[in-house]
Order: structure tokens, then sequence, then C-alpha cells
């Protein structure tokens, strides 16, 4: 099967990262199996980039797929693969941040990943997995120095890019006065109906470069929204134009924002593989 091209764009650590990326989480997640089906049958179809973390419980099947799609053919080699991976809230402190990157490696069976991100600007107790426990763990978290830890798996070559996840303008400010190596990019929820204009202006401003998640609201799972696939103004493009309203939505929405796939139903790719072939 031919592979659509992805377009990319060039992080500020100088490295290529896809605009389109699968994500991982689910609840509840399909058994290990699969989910390393699913991951192939993405690679087939063209996704190149892979969005994963510690919580997700998603980088053990990932590697294996990453094993397979190789020994398949359907890459030639894991550097054309993009693969995000997160620190978990329960290492977000400098002397944790190393170890836990190790871990993600050897669950993912790779010698690194593409981009590491702190997942929350949060630190909590061993064993807190959930966000709705989070408040009654919460730690002191020294924001600095767990950047630091995260600049030495960059300057080790564990991380080729090293960034955050869910941070505020404030906080994200603290990084970039502080930061040897600046964050590439900040992950964020970001759709069409949560903009996050302040944030986008500031990461633009300093070369940060924002990646959204949930960009079609997470339709159908417990923390999501119907307010993108329900909304009548891209139902009525995407039926003048024969195109889904994910296909509309991806199109039309600022590319400098990149998303990221939130489904694992294979029909959704086969369709979503498409997304550039329009004419709105």
């Amino acid at each position: 099967m031919e592979c659509n091209k992805i377009p990319e764009v060039i992080l500020n650590s100088g490295h290529r990262m896809p605009l389109i990326a699968m994500g991982t989480v689910g609840d509840p997640l399909p058994p290990p199996e699969q989910l390393i089906s699913i991951y192939i049958d993405a690679i087939a179809i063209g996704y190149r980039h892979f969005d994963t973390a510690s919580i997700y419980d998603t980088e053990e099947p990932l590697g294996k797929a990453v094993a397979k799609a190789l020994e398949l053919g359907l890459i030639n080699n894991r550097d054309e693969l993009f693969i995000t991976s997160k620190l978990w809230c329960t290492d977000a402190h400098h002397d944790l941040v190393l170890p836990a990157l190790k871990e993600t490696l050897r669950k993912l069976d790779l010698s690194y990943v593409d981009l590491y991100l702190i997942h929350w600007p949060v630190r909590v107790t061993k064993g807190s997995k959930y966000l709705e426990s989070l408040n009654e763990n919460i730690l002191p978290f020294d924001i600095n120095a767990t950047w630091k830890g995260m600049e030495e798996c960059c300057e080790l070559g564990l991380a080729k890019s090293i960034g955050v996840s869910n941070f505020s303008c404030v906080k994200l400010k603290k990084i970039l006065d502080q930061a040897t190596i600046p964050p590439a990019v900040n992950q964020v929820e970001l759709n069409i109906s949560w903009q996050q204009e302040k944030l986008l202006e500031i990461c633009r401003a300093n070369g940060v470069h924002i990646s959204a998640w949930s960009p079609l609201g997470s339709h159908g799972s417990y923390w999501g929204s119907h307010k993108v696939l329900e909304s009548p103004v891209l139902q009525n493009i995407a039926s003048a134009k024969e195109k889904s309203v994910a296909q509309v939505f991806i199109y039309i929405y600022p590319f400098d924002a990149h998303k990221f796939v939130l489904e694992f139903v294979f029909k959704f790719l086969m369709y979503s593989s498409d997304w550039f072939k329009m004419d709105i």
C-alpha cells in the first residue's frame, strides 16, 4: 500500500517532527496483541509519529509493533519513525528523570525517543496514577531542577528533543527563563472549542511548537467533548465537500499546532490517511 506523506515541522532542536501523530491513550485499552496489530496497521497506511507515555501502558506494545514493522519491511529503519513519550508525575524530580526514561526505553526496546515530555507540571507520590487522585498526593515540585534532568537526557542522546505537556504560560516561562535547552514542544489540549490563544502567542514568540491533544474533542471518551465533531459549521462543510468532519477540521486548523489522532478504530485510520487530499 502506498503511504501518504505527512507534512513535517522542524523543531527548535533541529529535528523534524510529523505533524499528524497517532495517540495511544485509551480507557479501556484493547488487549496488547490487538494494540500491536493496530499500530502495525497505522504504520502500513503512513503514520510515522506515535505518542505514548509511561502512564498509558502502551509503550511495550508500541515497541513490539515497531520491531514487527521492521521485520515486515514496512519501514527500513527505526529512524523513519518519530516516537514521543512522557515522564509521569511520580518521577518529576531531577534524580528520577533519567531512570524513568531508561525504563521507557526498556519497554519500547529502543535506544532513544525522538521527543520526551514532562507530562504535567506537578509531582506526586509513588503509586499515583490518575489525575483524579493527584490533589491528595501532591509533593513539592522543583520545575527547573526537573528540567535540568530532562536536559541531561537530551545531552546523553536518549531523547533527541525534550519538551513539556499541559504547561500554562506562567509555568512555561519559568523553564524558558532558566533553560539551557529550551522546550521544543508544549503539548496541550487544543481544539476549536478550546483555542488557547494566549498560550499559542507565547509559544510562537519563543519558538516552542504547540502540539494539540484531543484536537477532535476525544468524542466518546469520559473526558471528551462533542463540540468538535458535532459542530454544525464543520458538519455543513463536510457534507458539501463529501468529507468527514475530522478531515475538515484537520485541514482548516492552523498547522503550527500538530495533532494527535486519539482513535483505535482501523476504519477511521483508513480515511484519516486521506486528510491531505482535500480541496476546500
